[in-house]
């Protein structure tokens, strides 16, 4: 799907393509139609009461941190990290995970699964109580973490795509901004981009209703042939067509995602693939990205394009911000061609 097509043209390849999975009977299709009927929260003030549960909780020197995701109709799901949360201190073994629900103040969830040292826990008033097969409690805050790259400025001789402050800042971007300045999904650049590196700032809207691919999908395409895959993955587990995958090629090294309505960034070095004059591929094109300052890709090569990307060759071509049917918002992009 190319985010530069005209309406009428996009709607069309959306319901094609929402016909064809449902047709195919994938197993993590969601329709547009399904997309378009859920309740999608863009603002943290807009969020039910509830909202409040979501999110990380962690303290220095615990033994592990929890992320709290939502399940819809007020349910919850709590996955517990050994030594801390995941980039800031999780020790990459397996995770525990526990199903809740809201009553009103508070989640009480069940005995985690699989078997986990947790024997009990509950969140509410901004923090969540857990405890331990070994007779010990641990009361841990609710936090927000940042990414070290947000607001980060263009270096000398990057091009600013989109300052994030409306409709002026859309020299170098083709795309539209919304009533609040953020420029929206089904953008594209106004030029061409052999090798560069790119500053992504995003943020995907609460979605509890849906899952899998149903949360603020979106998607980097480099050159409209390679996607880094946007999406609601928080408290997921990495995975080829989750949030910061190389789409369908490889999953990330860690699932950085922060809750839905957070800022979040990529920050992408992208080597171009080389060809010979024959116009056969001699090199593949090559990316490293980090997710909210935690590096999940390593310099690793791209084997062709990407679900619905260009096929490749040697010229440059524009980075597109897929429209992917879902209100994902974006603000301070820049890239510095290499």
């Amino acid at each position: 799907m190319r985010p530069s097509q005209p309406p009428i043209a996009r709607n069309a390849a959306r319901l094609g393509i929402a016909l064809v999975l449902v047709l195919l009977g994938c197993s993590d299709a969601v329709s547009y139609w399904q997309v378009q009927r859920a309740t999608k929260i863009l603002e943290p003030a807009e969020a039910p009461l509830a909202f409040a549960i979501l999110g990380e909780y962690a303290s220095p020197g615990a033994p592990l941190a929890a992320q709290v995701a939502a399940l819809g109709d007020d349910r919850f799901r709590a996955v517990f990290y050994r030594g801390g949360l995941p980039g800031a201190g999780w020790d990459g073994s397996a995770t525990s995970s526990s199903d809740g629900a809201w009553d009103g103040s508070e989640t009480h969830f069940t005995a985690p699964r699989p078997a986990a040292s947790v024997t009990s826990a509950s969140a509410g008033g901004g923090e969540i109580r857990v405890a331990l097969d070994t007779g010990e409690s641990l009361i841990l805050p609710r936090l927000q973490r940042e990414s070290p790259t947000l607001g980060a400025p263009p270096p000398p001789g990057a091009i600013l795509l989109f300052d994030g402050v409306g409709a002026s800042g859309l020299e170098e971007i083709d795309g539209r901004v919304d009533d609040r300045g953020l420029l929206v999904e089904g953008a594209t650049t106004r030029r061409s981009f052999g090798s560069f590196r790119l500053h992504v700032e995003f943020r995907t809207p609460f979605v509890a209703q849906l899952d899998g691919q149903g949360r603020g999908n979106s998607g980097i395409y480099l050159q409209g042939r390679y996607e880094i895959q946007i999406l609601d993955s928080f408290g997921l587990p990495a995975a080829p067509r989750g949030a910061g995958s190389l789409y369908d090629q490889r999953a990330p090294d860690v699932n950085m995602s922060f809750p839905p309505l957070s800022w979040q960034t990529y920050d992408i070095d992208f080597t171009a693939a080389r060809f010979d004059d024959a116009g056969h591929r001699v090199a593949p094109a090559r990316v490293g990205v980090v997710h909210n300052g935690v590096r999940i890709h390593d310099d690793v090569a791209i084997d062709g394009p990407t679900g619905h990307g260009e096929a490749e060759g040697p010229d440059p071509a524009p980075i597109l911000f897929q429209d992917h049917w879902h209100p994902v918002r974006f603000r301070n992009l820049w890239v510095l061609p290499r």
